[in-house]
């Protein structure tokens, strides 16, 4: 009798508790760093392990009546990332999104809803008060230095100083004393730099005392500024261009030109960098970092890199509208990596050297790199790849890479990636960006640890590789309203990935035009325009686990000694149709040619090298095309359409083409 009764009585819990771990139980909110243009929120729960869940996020100024809807936040749940050696990562279970394109320095209100039909506890809606940042200034009232070559005879605006450590310092004496003043600078002054070439010699002991004082620059031997006090966001420490003539601080082919390693909100404007190793060398990771740098309307010229940190506690850089040309041949399309066409190249090993590395590569939160001219480097924008975030599974929150928006950039000629969200935990933006010759995955997300990340309304062309470079076994990723020539394929699986409204047209480099390799059964993928290269047997693949299982991460393959390869179902097919009818994805996807686009034709890859003006192409919608209307309408992504639906690709038929690079400086 007591046996009949233990079973009953478990029998009843049993489903009791498979109730309970369905059932949402929400945390605090999470508010990531609000940029100029976005803001980032994070939802822990427990439970919803049947995944049935959804939140929605609304929006509006403060003070007006009516909410613009978002993006639904991606839902997160214990997706694993894993890299031999440097990754072994496991997201949170969570809802985590972001709010695209908003007004800088506004207070919106921000409304969460979740509903789960199993249930909800701890409550169910949230509303917030997020104030977006204001583009950095300077100081409206700060103290006014004047800083000229020295050696110079003219004129003076006072006070004026020779050279910029002058200023900087209460002194600039060279030599041993290099280091020895004490600081003169102070939260909003503004350093004015008069027109000049500033050049950093190091090859005497004390050229400035041997001088007199009339040789630049008072650094010490390695002719690296190391700049070491603290503004802060209201009142930075801004060094500027005086708008007498152009600003040139010259490396004299040191290793790094600026060191700020040890400053906080600093501002440069106007500047000239040359001939240097590293520009700006922010941050070291385990070592030391700024926050709050700043750079505007800057060039950058034969330079190895132009801003470093992969400190993690660097924040709240604004990098923008600058002009970075580094020392890799603009001739050519070229690439490191020795495979094949390159390889077979008499010219490989001598092209395939390193000049430069990445124009800029940050790690951090709350940074915002837009409006950036990039050419001639190994990579161009990049979030650095780090490794495993800060004392995981306990990182603190302002040591989280999140809330970091890279727009409306540049970049060609690189030897590898032209962005890259390498090392990110969630809610970085990827929009808007031009990307040509690039040979190697010209937008990387290796990897990315939970999401969500977004790459929407970005241009690729004339990258043999193809417009991605998936590694690391990235997971929450959103490929929205893209113009994509060539290729979608991966170097290993990925997880929690979405696609919808974009355009994918075969260049002839690979049998398969969208292979995607997932973990996870909730992938996804709608609503896009495919070219498939001619006479492909096998144009379309979606491998993951089998279909009965949600998500397998296949464990086996982390053990070293067994080198057991992922075993997903390998399915492979030679039309859409057939694709869509037997995984269920893109069923309303369509077929088009490149005969959609004003004037782009496919690239030809007879000369691998050949660089492809930018302005040779042409990727808007012809009237008339295909991929007109063919899209879904997504919130806050494609708001303001013209017609009936969304057009598939980067650019709405009728709209003015976006911004690409530096916009003019303000008088």
């Amino acid at each position: 009798m007591k046996q009949y009764v233990a079973t009953a009585v478990l029998l009843i819990i049993v489903p009791a508790i498979a109730w309970a771990a369905d059932i949402t139980t929400t945390g605090e909110l999470i508010v990531d760093p609000p940029t100029l243009m976005a803001i980032g929120i994070a939802w822990p729960i427990e439970g919803d392990d049947n995944r049935n869940a959804r939140v929605s996020i609304s929006y509006r100024k403060k003070g007006e009546v009516e909410w613009s809807q978002g993006l639904d936040p991606l839902r997160l749940q214990n997706e694993q990332t894993y890299t031999r050696g440097s990754l072994d990562y496991t997201a949170p279970n969570m809802f985590a999104g972001s709010l695209f394109d908003l007004e800088e320095d506004t207070e919106y209100e921000v409304r969460l809803q979740l509903q789960d039909p199993d249930g909800v506890q701890g409550g169910s809606g949230k509303t917030v008060a997020i104030r977006t940042r204001a583009e950095p200034q300077p100081a409206s009232n700060g103290r006014i230095f004047h800083v000229y070559p020295p050696g110079y005879a003219g004129n003076r605006q006072e006070p004026a100083f020779s050279g910029l450590l002058e200023a900087y310092y209460m002194a600039s004496l060279g030599g041993d004393w290099s280091r020895a003043s004490p600081p003169r600078v102070r939260p909003g002054d503004i350093i004015k730099v008069h027109a000049g070439v500033y050049l950093s010699k190091h090859d005497h002991y004390s050229h400035e005392l041997n001088s007199r004082f009339t040789t630049c620059c008072g650094t010490p031997w390695d002719a690296t500024y190391y700049l070491t006090q603290d503004g802060t966001a209201e009142r930075p420490i801004a060094i500027v261009a005086a708008g007498d003539g152009e600003v040139i601080f010259d490396g004299d082919g040191n290793a790094v030109l600026f060191n700020l390693m040890g400053a906080q909100y600093h501002y440069f404007e106007g500047i000239s960098f040359r001939n240097t190793g590293t520009a700006i060398e922010a941050g070291m990771k385990d070592i030391a970092g700024a926050q709050g740098i700043t750079v505007k309307h800057s060039r950058f010229e034969n330079i190895g890199t132009a801003v470093h940190s992969d400190w993690s506690g660097s924040s709240g850089f604004y990098i923008a509208d600058n002009d970075m040309l580094g020392r890799e041949d603009l001739n050519y399309v070229y690439t490191w990596y020795a495979i094949k066409p390159w390889s077979d190249r008499p010219d490989f090993a001598e092209r395939a050297k390193l000049k430069s590395f990445y124009a800029i590569s940050i790690y951090g939160q709350g940074h915002v790199i837009a409006y950036n001219r990039v050419r001639g480097f190994h990579d161009g924008i990049d979030h650095a790849t780090y490794g495993m975030p800060d004392n995981y599974p306990d990182t603190p929150q302002e040591r989280l890479p999140v809330a970091i928006d890279i727009y409306n950039n540049d970049v060609s000629v690189v030897h590898d990636n032209c962005f890259e969200a390498d090392g990110s935990v969630r809610n970085v933006r990827v929009m808007r960006n031009r990307c040509f010759n690039a040979p190697l995955g010209a937008m990387s997300p290796q990897p990315v640890l939970g999401g969500p990340v977004y790459f929407i309304r970005n241009i690729v062309y004339n990258a043999w590789w193809g417009p991605v470079k998936i590694h690391g076994e990235p997971s929450g990723v959103y490929y929205l309203n893209n113009t994509y020539i060539g290729e979608f394929k991966q170097l290993t699986p990925m997880s929690n990935v979405h696609l919808r409204n974009n355009l994918l047209l075969g260049q002839g480099t690979a049998p398969r035009l969208l292979s995607l390799d997932t973990f996870t059964n909730y992938s996804s993928s709608d609503y896009n325009g495919f070219r498939p290269n001619p006479e492909s047997q096998e144009a379309f693949a979606w491998n993951s686990p089998p279909f009965e299982e949600v998500r397998n991460f296949y464990p086996a393959h982390r053990d070293p000694l067994q080198n057991t390869p992922i075993a997903l179902t390998q399915r492979a097919f030679p039309t859409l149709q057939a694709y869509s009818r037997e995984t269920g994805q893109d069923r309303h996807s369509r077929l088009v040619d490149y005969d959609i686009f004003v004037h782009a034709p496919m690239p030809d890859f007879s000369d691998p090298t050949r660089v492809v003006a930018v302005d040779s192409v042409d990727l808007r919608l012809r009237e008339g095309a295909t991929a007109i209307d063919a899209g879904i309408a997504l919130p806050n992504v494609t708001d303001g359409f013209k017609g009936s639906a969304p057009d598939l690709g980067a650019y709405e038929f009728g709209e003015p083409l976006p911004r690409y690079g530096p916009r003019p400086r303000p008088d």
